[in-house]
Formats: structure tokens, C-alpha cells, sequence
């Protein structure tokens, strides 16, 4: 692909009047772009680009329903997951021009059940840049138990669970976390301004947005055809029963007609019924807040040197990119209802050949640059972690071989490549070296050529004295009824039982404790524990407290 990249810089695209206009050797290039992930009797994707208010590609490949045999058009609907957000923040954005809001509002002025102790405003800003500090409800329900896609929540259900919950995970407007629950809380404040259902005045928005194909589905048993099933694919296609109602954050399905006709209204074209001033601002970070990346449901960064703005969803077999380029004026839209197609890379790949951009020479190194003191096998092995608490597991098996285990990719043999460094055996560019940290810690940089190197360090504790019972005991967490059951084993290896499942944990230091993706803290210089603190991804610092 880098070769044919560079082929295509002798046919870099024109633009009349700023409207991008593709070679036939460009066109050439963006088909066989989807043909590469789309293999014959498959579901596939819907793609297009546009320039200038003008679509300049689009493809249609693969099947809409396997069953069927009916093909994938213009007018496939398909679950657009995390693309909604745009939307329930423009719709936010027009109450506000109304007068019927204002973004600094503190979110309980609307949804006074929420947080009632809380004394920090939690404001309508906040929920929009991601920066409230609530707690995402999917992290929530997992830390449950509760596999969320298996069942039939709807907005009530997530608003149950937010309404029990008392701590946040920081200070509102000190951090920015993505969090769904942000998203599902506009649209319940939307809700109750309007006196109307979230669903039906996001419907007239659309409407107005000349997008009759669109809408927020909080009911599985009525979604409009024609949906593009979503397929998985463990040897062969499969399908599943989708049965969500949860709405605002995603759940939004939608046509690459309607996609289209969206991004067309953004460049400026079309005959909306929302003034152009507020849809402008929606494409907007906020001003007073423009050292964030996020804005109106919007990411913000650069992709190969050049300002974009782009985001991603993904539910399932069901996924979504979309990625909007200025100067020239350039948005790429990818759907797929494919488990095997990665939308964010084929929908980069097709501005790589539009705008002719070249992959930056690496900024990054991509190997240690000298060698360092030799290091065994036997001082390197243990568990290294990130300051996110990412964790290396180094083992040595029964050949003497060294062994990195990574709880979410599983185990490879590495192979010594010099006295301090490692490969992967089947993949040389993944390498690590040992080193030791101005604490005399032991330290793993791991070098790749797609990632800038990244360090984990492995923690170096003082035992002495250390009573690994008095950890032992049942902790319940109010906010989610969930009871953690601490059982010491041997060597730093306890069981915990979350609501009676058993897992394996390890105490990595004296006052920290892994559980597969979670990480218990706790004070280990007291004499009893009584409350231990989980974090994880979108949920942190949950509080249990020790049972009698």
C-alpha cells in the first residue's frame, strides 16, 4: 500500500472551484482499497467521499443480509454506535440557541435525582467534552457481571444505575475520560426540556437535517428496514439477535444516503433547516476550552501532520468512521456491518490516496539505539506495569526460553537479540529492552514500528513484615451491589470472588492488587483494611467497604 501511495503522487488531485477531483488511477487505487477487506459472499461496507458538497467516490460492496442474498446500497441502514454523539450535541446546541439551556447549567438543575450530595456542579459542558468524571455504564455493568449486549436495557435502565451511584471518578472539568454515560445523560436532559421522547425530537432534527433514513432506535422490535445485519466471522458468517434500546451515546442507525447528505451539510451545501451558524459551531472546539481534543461529539487531532477531526464507533460486528479534512475541504465516511472490516483504517487509507499523504517518517525510534549491560532471563522475569497499570508478565518455561504474557493478547516466545534486548520470535520488530530505572527498578521498553516505545517498570516492594491475611475478607461496593470476597492462596496469589465467580489475583505491591483489568488499592499500612478502591478503564477509585 506505502508503494502505491507513492505511485499515486504523480496523480495528486485537482480541485475546481475547491471541490476535490479524483484520477483514474486514484479511483482505481480506492477500489481495490475495499476489495482487499471485502472477500466474495461476505457482508461488507458502504463508503464515500465528498469535496466541495459533491460525493467524489462511493462503493457499495458485499452483502446487507447472507440470508437474503440482498447486496448492500445506498440505503443499507446500519448501527452507527459512537457517530450518534455529533448528533445529541447538536441537538443540545439548539436548545441552547433557543434559550432553553445553557451549557454551564449544572446537569441536576434538569435531572435533580442525580449526585444530590455532591457539592461540585456537574455541568452540561462536562457531559459534552467528556470531562464530568461519571462513570461509564457499560465499565458498570461489567464490573456486575452483566454481559450488556445480552440483554434489553433501555435509558431508564442506564439512569437507574447512574442514580446509585455517589462518588465520581475525579473532579468534574480537572480531566477529560470518555465516558457513554455523558452521552446518555444528554439525551435524557433533552427528554425532559422538550416534554418529549429523546427519540422523536431527535427524528424532527433529522428531518430537518434532510435525513429521513436516521434515527436513534430504543426499540429493537420495530428498527426500519433495510438494516445491514451485523456478522461476525469464527470460520464462518454469523449473525446475532441485536435486542439494545439504549440511545444518545449510540444505537443510531443510519444510511450512507443520509451520511452523505450530513457531510454535504457540513461543507456548507444542502438546504438545511438548522441555521448554518450553529452547525458551523458544532464543527467547533469550545472556545475557552481548546486544549481539549474533544469537541461536539468530535475528536480533534492530526492524522500524517494535517488537522482533522474524526470519530469512531463501533458495537459489535457493527462499525463506523468518519474523518473531515479542511484545505482542501475532504470528509470520508466508512460503514460496515463486517466483524473482519476496520473501518478507521480504510477510511484513512482512502485519504492517504486523495490527498496524497505519505506516512511521516517515524518521529518515534523503532529499536534501542545502543546496547546496554547484559541481563539473564531469571533477572528479567515478573510483572512490569504502566503507570495505567498495563501489565507485562515476563515467565521462562520448561526450555529456558523467555516468555511475555499479556493478559489480552496471550503468550509469545521471545528470542535474544543482544545482552539487553529481546525480540518476538515471529515478529523481530517487536522488541524489548531491559534496563534499570535511576530508582534501580528493573525496566522494559517495548519498541514497534506503528507505536512510539513505551515503557513498564517493575515494581520493587519491601515484604518485611507484611501480613498477606489482612486482606482477607468481603467487601461490598453500594453503588452496584457488587461483593469482592478476598481469599489469600500463596506467594502473592489471592482468590477473589466477585458476586461468588471466582478469579486469580496477584498483589503486585504491598497496597495494590491486579484482578484481570482491574486494579485494587488499598492501605496497607493499616492494621485492618477496611475499604479497598477498583479502577479500571472508564470507572475509577469505586469504593468497597469491608463487611462485619
Amino acid at each position: 500500500m506505502r508503494i502505491l501511495v507513492l505511485l499515486l503522487s504523480l496523480f495528486l488531485c485537482t480541485q475546481i472551484f475547491g471541490q476535490i477531483a479524483l484520477s483514474p488511477p486514484q479511483q482505481k487505487a480506492l477500489d481495490s482499497i475495499v476489495a482487499l477487506d471485502v472477500p466474495e459472499n461476505a457482508p461488507g461496507v458502504a463508503t464515500a467521499l465528498i469535496s466541495g458538497g459533491k460525493v467524489i467516490y462511493q462503493n457499495y460492496s458485499g452483502y446487507e443480509n447472507l440470508e437474503n442474498k440482498t447486496h448492500i446500497d445506498s440505503h443499507s441502514r446500519f448501527n452507527i454506535a459512537s457517530n450518534a454523539k455529533q448528533f445529541t450535541a447538536l441537538a443540545i446546541l439548539i436548545l441552547e440557541e433557543q434559550g432553553k439551556l445553557k451549557l454551564s447549567d449544572d446537569i441536576r438543575t434538569y435531572v435533580p435525582e442525580l449526585y444530590p450530595t455532591l457539592e461540585t456542579p456537574v455541568r452540561i459542558e462536562h457531559l459534552i467534552q467528556h470531562t464530568s468524571g461519571i462513570r461509564d455504564v457499560y465499565d458498570l455493568w461489567s464490573l456486575q457481571g452483566i454481559t450488556w449486549w445480552k440483554q434489553t436495557y433501555n435509558n431508564q435502565d442506564a439512569l437507574n444505575l447512574l442514580k446509585a451511584q455517589t462518588d465520581l471518578n475525579f473532579t468534574p472539568g480537572s480531566k477529560y475520560m470518555y465516558s457513554n454515560s455523558n452521552y446518555i445523560l444528554l439525551a435524557e436532559i433533552i427528554s425532559r426540556i422538550t416534554e418529549t421522547s429523546f427519540r422523536d425530537f431527535m427524528n424532527q432534527l433529522f428531518a430537518d437535517l434532510n435525513m429521513p433514513e436516521t434515527s436513534f432506535e430504543n426499540d429493537f422490535r420495530s428498527i426500519e428496514e433495510p438494516v445491514a445485519k451485523a456478522y461476525f466471522n469464527f470460520d464462518t458468517w454469523s449473525t446475532y439477535d441485536w435486542k439494545w434500546n439504549v440511545v444518545g451515546d449510540g444505537n443510531l442507525f443510519s444510511s450512507l444516503a443520509d451520511k452523505i447528505e450530513w457531510e454535504k451539510t457540513v461543507q456548507g451545501f444542502g438546504n438545511p433547516k438548522i441555521s448554518r451558524k450553529l452547525i458551523e459551531k458544532s464543527q467547533q472546539l469550545q472556545a475557552a476550552n481548546e486544549n481539549l481534543k474533544y469537541g461536539y461529539g468530535l475528536e480533534f487531532d492530526a492524522y500524517r501532520g494535517k488537522p482533522y477531526r474524526f470519530h469512531e464507533g463501533a458495537t459489535g460486528a457493527w462499525k463506523a468512521t468518519v474523518v473531515r479534512f479542511e484545505n482542501p475541504e475532504l470528509a470520508a465516511v466508512t460503514l460496515t456491518n463486517s466483524g473482519k472490516v476496520i473501518p478507521a483504517m480504510m477510511t484513512r487509507q482512502f485519504t492517504d490516496v486523495v490527498l496524497g499523504l505519505e506516512k511521516e517518517s517515524a518521529d518515534f525510534k523503532t529499536a534501542p539505539e545502543n546496547t546496554g549491560a547484559y541481563v539473564s532471563v531469571d533477572a528479567v522475569l515478573g510483572k512490569y506495569l504502566t503507570p495505567g497499570n498495563y501489565v507485562f508478565e515476563f515467565l521462562k518455561d520448561d526450555s529456558g526460553n523467555l516468555i511475555l504474557n499479556r493478559l489480552d493478547r496471550g503468550e509469545v516466545e521471545l528470542e535474544r537479540e543482544s545482552a539487553n534486548v529481546f525480540h518476538q520470535k515471529y515478529d523481530p520488530a517487536f522488541k524489548q529492552e531491559f534496563t534499570k530505572t535511576e530508582r534501580g527498578e528493573m525496566q522494559v521498553t517495548a519498541y514497534y514500528t506503528t507505536h512510539a516505545p513505551y515503557s513498564l517498570t517493575r515494581p520493587e516492594a519491601n515484604w518485611e513484615n507484611f501480613d498477606y491475611k489482612t486482606l482477607e475478607g468481603t467487601f461490598l461496593n453500594a453503588e452496584t451491589g457488587v461483593k469482592l470476597q478476598v481469599e489469600y492462596v500463596e506467594d502473592h496469589t489471592y482468590s477473589v470472588y466477585r458476586n461468588d465467580k471466582k478469579s486469580q489475583a496477584f498483589l503486585i505491591t504491598p497496597g495494590k492488587l491486579l484482578l484481570g483489568n482491574y486494579t485494587l488499592t488499598f492501605d496497607h499500612e493499616s492494621e485492618t483494611v477496611d475499604s479497598i478502591y477498583l479502577s479500571a478503564d472508564r470507572i475509577q477509585q469505586v469504593k468497597f467497604e469491608r463487611l462485619p
